[in-house]
């Protein structure tokens, strides 16, 4: 009978310990399912056409979301692009918060999430230039030289690489569809450009002057084969633009992401600074593009 009543008092026990545990796990899964009681932090990601070497975009703009990570207390990553409209598509879908666009890559992620802005750019995209080049061993000495020779732009979608180059090709009467030796090529990026000119591969190609004087300075590429013959005139060129972060990330995170990228600077960050061969950016504005959008629209490239 003592047996008995012992296995009773055990059991139940035992059901009561159970009962607890139960209870416990499902106070501790309720409180995991309550928003916000294990908030997961958001990624904060930064994109760049890719128009030179990618080892060197990388390196660089890993250590500019380092940058922007101190300044802003934001997790900023870095993620690379495949080409251009890929980047625009990025953002579009709001997977890239801030990008390094061109003029016309600009033009095309503002158009399709129109509150996105225009923050920064370099002194020299106030005034930018396309620069024309063309084998040593070739008599093209001017823009009309180019008709019968093969001709390489850079991406489809660069504003210093086609848009701007073929808008001033045809104001100087040239059809790069059909004056060209064939139709024309498209290298992907600039630096492409100089080497698809320098092998001979091509006979001339156009990209964008910044990379070519920082392609010279290095000695990347063999002025005794390749050199400029002809430089456009000014129009407005690359820029940062950010998305619609205010609502994910917190309001101001605009303002804090724009004044870190206007402290950056030359000298105290050489690293960074290196891949856009300038010393700082400066503030730009959407407006300062629509010349740009206008030109896209003159030659087919957007409606």
């Amino acid at each position: 009978m003592k047996n008995l009543f012992t296995a009773g008092i055990t059991l139940l026990l035992l059901l009561l310990l159970t009962a607890c545990s139960a209870k416990e796990e499902a106070e501790q899964n309720d409180a995991a399912a309550e928003p916000g009681t294990e908030k997961t932090e958001e990624v904060f990601k930064i994109g760049a056409i890719p128009d030179q070497n990618a080892a060197d975009m990388n390196r660089s703009l890993s250590k500019l979301a380092d940058y922007l990570s101190e300044k802003t207390d934001l997790k900023v990553e870095y993620v690379p692009s495949v080409d251009y409209a890929a980047l625009v598509t990025a953002f579009e879908r709001g997977e890239i918060q801030l990008a390094w666009f061109g003029g016309l890559t600009g033009v095309q992620a503002r158009n399709v999430v129109p509150d996105a802005e225009a923050i920064a750019q370099r002194p020299m995209d106030e005034e930018f230039h396309s620069v024309f080049i063309a084998g040593t061993n070739t008599n093209i000495k001017s823009l009309e030289d180019l008709k019968g020779q093969s001709f390489t732009f850079g991406s489809e979608s660069s504003t210093s690489g086609h848009l701007m180059p073929r808008y001033f090709l045809e104001e100087a009467g040239i059809d790069p569809e059909k004056d060209f030796d064939g139709q024309p090529n498209y290298s992907g990026s600039h630096d492409k450009t100089y080497k698809l000119v320098e092998s001979g591969s091509m006979k001339a190609g156009v990209l964008n002057i910044s990379v070519w004087e920082a392609a010279v300075a290095e000695k990347k590429v063999d002025t005794n084969k390749v050199d400029v013959f002809y430089t456009t005139p000014s129009y407005y060129d690359y820029h940062w633009t950010i998305n619609l972060v205010d609502e994910k990330f917190g309001e101001g995170t605009k303002q804090k992401v724009t004044d870190a990228l206007l402290s950056i600077n030359s000298t105290d960050q050489p690293e960074i600074m290196e891949l856009f061969q300038s010393d700082k950016f400066i503030p730009t504005k959407n407006d300062n593009y629509k010349a740009i959008e206008q030109v896209a629209k003159e030659v087919g490239i957007i409606k």
